[in-house]
């Protein structure tokens, strides 16, 4: 049986492994190689640098949460209930990461201090979905904006307020039982200051 083709897809699951495995600051492009069976020049064909290498890498595990909220955000049905099921998923992903691979969270907290860019661009993709359910809304008669006030404003401002259920900073708060009434209670609120 021929070996499987070397992939960027293969690579980044690998290095996913391997960064488990090591951590961070142990894990290097050689590590990554060994675990495919390959040269570390084969990985650097298609990551020049092992800095790239953790950008993929970060930028793919920030990227796993963007379809599901995407098609949230595209759905049908009565926007105030869409912008709360967005919201609450947007919950649920953080906490499966941070509570499901604790370790491989801890990593990802690392690289993604070293990708500002990547995680610039994730938060960029999440508060252009808020937006377009917002403007959406609005359009719809469903929200309100106070006047001349832009649904990308409002959205980056739904975005801080809800920090405390997808700001990874927060993650050890994720697992108290008390974390449920205080989202449903923002969530409320988020609600009613949109008129939704």
């Amino acid at each position: 049986m021929p070996p499987e083709p070397l992939t960027p897809d293969r690579i980044l699951e690998a290095t996913e492994d391997v960064l488990r495995r090591f951590g961070p600051a142990k894990a290097t492009v050689v590590d990554v190689a060994r675990a495919l069976g390959v040269s570390h020049g084969s990985v650097y064909r298609h990551f020049p640098s092992k800095a790239a290498l953790r950008e993929a890498v970060t930028e793919r595990w920030l990227d796993q949460s963007h379809a599901a909220l995407s098609q949230i955000a595209r759905a049908a049905g009565p926007t105030p209930q869409r912008l709360r099921d967005w919201l609450a998923a947007l919950f649920a992903a953080k906490r499966a990461k941070a509570g499901g691979d604790p370790e491989l969270f801890a990593t990802y907290m690392v690289l993604a201090g070293e990708s500002s860019e990547v995680v610039d661009r994730h938060i960029d993709t999440v508060v252009g979905q808020l937006a377009q359910i917002i403007e959406e809304g609005v359009g719809k008669g469903e929200l309100s904006l106070p006047a001349d006030t832009e649904p990308a404003v409002t959205a980056r401002a739904v975005w801080d307020a809800t920090c405390r259920f997808h700001d990874p900073a927060y993650a050890t708060d994720w697992g108290d039982e008390s974390i449920h009434p205080a989202f449903d209670a923002v969530c409320a609120l988020v609600l009613r200051g949109l008129g939704g």
